[in-house]
């Protein structure tokens, strides 16, 4: 798959784009690259779509700092993940649903944008209420991505109408009060002269169509709460709340329209043993003095399972090993982080008179006198030279 291209690249800014430069930017583009103007360029419509996922992420500011911090991967769309972020699952309907109005009555493409005729005054496509759901994810499963399946109650297209909320889906007939168009106008006469307003008509409740016979499935809703089984590809490097969003999956509004999305907030599971720092883990190991005085060899786990690793002898308390690329799969794809692990050398609390006798006697002992070099690091010396 193609990778994406930069959001900023596609409009044509810089990061420190102003919003209204951003919303002239793709006004721009979407303007020179809508299809109706296009009929014999078949990339015109891939443009359009993609000025209009890049408008989306950065005109939102939330989305926008996360892009900025993470990459296509903030807002969903790590590998270009089908249905993640702005773009998965964009159609022109949630183009004109969501953005239509930016263009305003100068709009060339009004009737389109509006989808009612009346340059761009008419009524909007619907869209559905996003649904956020919380995902709990195991240390593993953030490591390295995962897919899930889960249940989502939901609004979904009724079958039986089509979703247009009538008995078997007969077509509908256009409201009387607007003539269809789902608004109103009123002439008001003032002191200046004749005002029109326009309002949203009392009758179809701004439809503009009437439901001659509701649809028994649905009760004339054209939609249905149900029980949705949906896939989640969720990409490696995720964290504690981070949210992603899946185009489409959310709730479906009644009686036509676009669906909103699914917003899935990250959390982490706490693991009994390696602990996150960025992308690298961490696990606390703890050896007895003999051990690491002569050297052995011990089991730890790690994201991938059990390893054995080798201690020196000599090793001191406070040495950090590091087992390459055993952490955590970076959210951009830049690599995998490290697994550092940190040797604690962990001194008896209770002797026998047996044992206390042998150490005794070896107290005194020149190599058990501690002669650190002038080389060795202490602690934080240590910790520096890992994490910068």
């Amino acid at each position: 798959m193609a990778k994406k291209r930069d959001y900023y690249e596609i409009l044509g800014v810089d990061r420190g784009a102003s919003a209204d430069d951003i919303k002239k930017a793709y006004r721009k583009l979407a303007i020179k690259f809508h299809p109706d103007k296009n009929p014999d360029d078949p990339t015109a419509e891939d443009k359009f779509k993609e000025a209009a996922e890049a408008y989306s992420v950065l005109s939102d500011d939330n989305k926008r700092q996360r892009y900025d911090q993470y990459g296509h991967a903030g807002v969903g769309g790590a590998g270009g993940g089908a249905g993640y972020g702005a773009g998965g699952g964009f159609s022109m309907d949630d183009i004109f649903s969501q953005f239509g109005d930016i263009f305003g009555d100068s709009s060339p493409f009004g009737d389109i944008f509006g989808r009612a005729g009346g340059g761009g005054t008419g009524r909007r496509v619907r869209r559905g209420s996003d649904l956020r759901i919380k995902l709990k994810l195991n240390l593993e499963e953030i490591a390295n991505g995962v897919e899930k399946k889960i249940k989502v109650k939901r609004h979904v297209t009724c079958d039986t109408c089509g979703g247009n909320g009538a008995k078997n889906g007969t077509s509908l007939s256009n409201c009387n009060g607007c003539n269809g168009t789902g608004q109103v106008r009123k002439v008001v006469s003032t002191m200046l002269g004749q005002m029109v307003s326009t309002s949203t008509c009392p009758t179809c409740n701004g439809d503009g169509k009437i439901i001659s016979e509701r649809c028994e499935a649905c009760a004339g809703e054209g939609r249905l709460l149900q029980d949705d089984l949906i896939t989640l590809n969720i990409p490696g490097g995720v964290a504690e709340g981070m949210q992603l969003s899946m185009s489409g999956k959310g709730n479906v509004p009644a009686r036509g329209g676009v669906a909103g999305d699914l917003l899935i907030v990250i959390e982490e599971e706490e693991d009994a043993a390696l602990k996150r720092d960025g992308n690298n883990v961490v696990f606390d190991m703890h050896i007895s003095f003999i051990d690491a005085a002569l050297g052995t060899s011990v089991e730890i786990p790690t994201l991938d399972g059990k390893a054995r690793i080798s201690i020196e002898s000599g090793t001191q308390a406070g040495k950090i090993l590091r087992l390459k690329g055993k952490g955590i799969k970076d959210l951009n794809g830049y690599g995998k982080g490290d697994q550092l692990v940190h040797i604690n050398v962990w001194t008896p609390q209770q002797l026998t008179s047996d044992e206390k006798e042998t150490l005794e006697s070896l107290r005194h002992s020149p190599n058990f006198q501690p002669k650190p070099g002038k080389n060795e690091k202490g602690f934080f010396d240590k910790m520096k030279d890992f994490f910068h």
